[in-house]
């Protein structure tokens, strides 16, 4: 069996509403991606960094329980804080030198569970390692933009 028997193929559709409303569609559901009103949007959903951390978060939500499970490991509960800090001067085009997303991503997953501190030290490295939304962020993705005339 070759690697591509192995891929899954995940895609977007999205069309912009205005400046900063885009309507994103992906398999059977639809999502808003907006910029908050002091950002110049109508606030009707979260902007594009936003979703960033919120799907890193779900990520790591799906792959703690994962891991948690193959490792015989009981979850009463696990809460995820994310938060970055970006630095909007690049994207504005106020400065070239700043790098444009976030400068620093910090994350911490809060688990409830009996497993001892070794236990969960060892799960939060092999979830580090295996989630893929981490694994995009943490290292460079080749990208290909292209603008078509429609």
């Amino acid at each position: 069996m070759s690697e591509a028997d192995h891929i899954e193929r995940f895609a977007v559709s999205a069309e912009s509403e205005s400046e900063t409303k885009t309507v994103v569609e992906s398999r059977n559901f639809e999502f808003v991606v907006d910029e908050p009103s002091s950002l110049g949007g109508t606030n009707d959903g979260p902007n594009p960094v936003e979703y960033l951390i919120g799907a890193w978060a779900g990520c790591l939500n799906v792959v703690v329980h994962t891991v948690s499970e193959e490792r015989g490991i009981d979850l009463e509960s696990v809460k995820i804080e994310i938060e970055g800090d970006l630095d909007p001067r690049k994207f504005l085009g106020l400065n070239e030198d700043v790098r444009a997303g976030y400068q620093e991503i910090n994350v911490r997953i809060e688990i409830e569970s009996d497993a001892d501190e070794e236990a969960l030290e060892a799960l939060g490295v092999e979830v580090e390692e295996r989630c893929p939304v981490g694994d995009n962020i943490d290292n460079p993705t080749p990208t290909d933009v292209a603008i078509e005339v429609a």
